[in-house]
């Protein structure tokens, strides 16, 4: 069977999740022809429809044509209708990460990988190249505010990407450029080992073109084990951090930081190269991957300053602590965060903000394995807050477990409360979320929806 190419027509099944329908996007716009289908309408599917893309809501084998190539992500279990039909018939069927590569064929790819950080990271180094004129090709996993989607084609020769680990795809891409934010075990339902989900990471730096630079952090301890195994095999590998919190000496410094309210600062230096950087979102996690953004600026060949500018433009990327309204002294703050260390680095955030001010969270957890692998830790990290509402568990692609539920990890947080319905749960953080405070909506899943169950509490809470 040949490869499929850019004339080839694509369909897309759950075109509306975060990483397919950027996909979708970024091949209408090189002139494939795209259609697709997800469970429910959305606003996502609206504006894949307004950019050409034909939508159907809802799975159904006649909605794939007989000639298109199927398009679909690990999420996508073999029942599904469209793709019973597509591997009955034997047409092609492609990872999402496959069709990615083929979307960013002929251009400089920078891969973005990491248990966290991935797409903050991938939407700064994007902004700061657009700033300093390149015009890149980005494929990020949350929309950017500058550009009002999370896909762009641009006319330069730089693709911007995340690289999933989840599944291993980000092995189908062969990166000029690679950022890896850090190596901390994830997703042990598929790696079973912190070893085993290292490795993946070697084998993502092996697939990097010859002359390629891998960028990584030296704060991070499976990233610095990457970084020595990258160097022990001949690989370009620069390393960056704080001198003090380095696990070894890290070829960028960072230094001076600052971290306020409204953003941060610091001072980087790499040999002969320096930069003063002032962003305009906060967290120390943030310079950070500032940080590794910067170094992949400078390999495209653009002046040190005029990328640290370029990533001070950089204004957040949605569900990445994006302020979703206030009423009265109290703010609402929406947060992708659904790994333990995550979690703590969003309470960190909304303590900064909060400035004195109580931080509330309602946290839902994201998938049955990761809830039961991880309760302690996430249960030690939400205890960072003040007051903890855990909803029930956004199951995802994953059937449910018996004996699995929040109470794993509300049962070890003092004073938090279990609610399983998400709109109840929201509703009660609203309530106790004091005047002049934070309140946090907090998971990979559904709880993104629930802003308003908040707001409208805090607006009855006014009368």
């Amino acid at each position: 069977m040949s490869e499929p190419t850019l004339q080839d027509r694509f369909h897309l099944i759950g075109i509306g999740g975060a990483g397919m329908s950027v996909v979708a996007e970024l091949l209408a716009s090189r002139g494939a022809t795209v259609e697709g289908s997800d469970r429910e309408d959305s606003g996502v599917l609206e504006h894949l429809r307004s950019v050409g893309v034909r939508v159907y809501v809802g799975h159904d084998a006649s909605h794939v044509d007989p000639a298109a190539v199927v398009v679909v992500s690990t999420a996508i279990r073999e029942s599904n209708p469209e793709l019973a039909i597509a591997r009955e018939r034997g047409q092609r069927v492609i990872h999402r990460s496959q069709a990615l590569a083929l979307a960013a064929s002929g251009m400089r790819f920078v891969g973005v990988a990491g248990a966290h950080g991935k797409t903050s990271t991938s939407g700064m180094l994007a902004i700061a190249l657009a700033a300093c004129g390149l015009d890149p090709s980005v494929a990020v996993g949350g929309v950017l505010p500058q550009l009002g989607t999370g896909a762009h084609l641009g006319a330069g020769d730089v693709f911007v990407a995340e690289a999933d680990e989840s599944d291993g795809s980000f092995l189908n891409y062969s990166p000029s450029i690679e950022i890896v934010t850090n190596v901390e075990p994830d997703h042990l339902d598929r790696y079973h080992s912190r070893e085993e989900f290292e490795q993946i990471f070697v084998e993502f730096a092996r697939r990097m073109v010859p002359g390629g630079l891998l960028v990584t952090c030296a704060e991070d301890e499976g990233a610095v084990r990457l970084a020595s195994a990258a160097r022990a095999e001949g690989l370009r590998v620069v390393t960056y951090g704080c001198a003090g919190r380095a696990l070894h000496t890290p070829d960028v410094v960072i230094s001076d930081v600052r971290v306020e309210a409204r953003g941060a600062s610091a001072s980087l230096a790499w040999g002969d190269r320096s930069a003063e950087l002032v962003m305009g979102v906060p967290g120390e996690h943030n310079v950070l991957n500032a940080a590794g953004a910067w170094v992949a600026g400078i390999e495209c060949g653009l002046d040190p300053q005029a990328v640290a500018d370029g990533l001070g433009q950089f204004t957040g990327a949605a569900r990445r602590f994006e302020a979703r309204g206030q009423v009265g002294t109290r703010r609402l703050f929406d947060d992708y965060a659904h790994h333990p260390t995550e979690v703590e680095a969003a309470i960190r955030e909304a303590r900064v903000v909060a400035d004195g001010g109580a931080v509330t969270v309602v946290f839902q957890p994201h998938l049955y394995s990761r809830t039961r692998i991880f309760a302690e830790r996430f249960a030690a990290a939400l205890s960072g807050a003040d007051h903890v509402v855990l909803a029930g568990i956004y199951g995802a692609r994953e059937d449910p477990e018996p004996g699995v539920d929040s109470t794993l990890i509300s049962s070890r947080v003092p004073g938090a409360t279990y609610v399983e319905d998400m709109h109840e749960a929201a509703r009660l953080a609203a309530s106790l979320t004091p005047e002049g405070g934070v309140c946090v909506t907090m998971g990979a899943g559904s709880i993104t929806r629930c802003g308003t169950d908040v707001l409208d509490e805090w607006k009855r809470m006014e009368v």
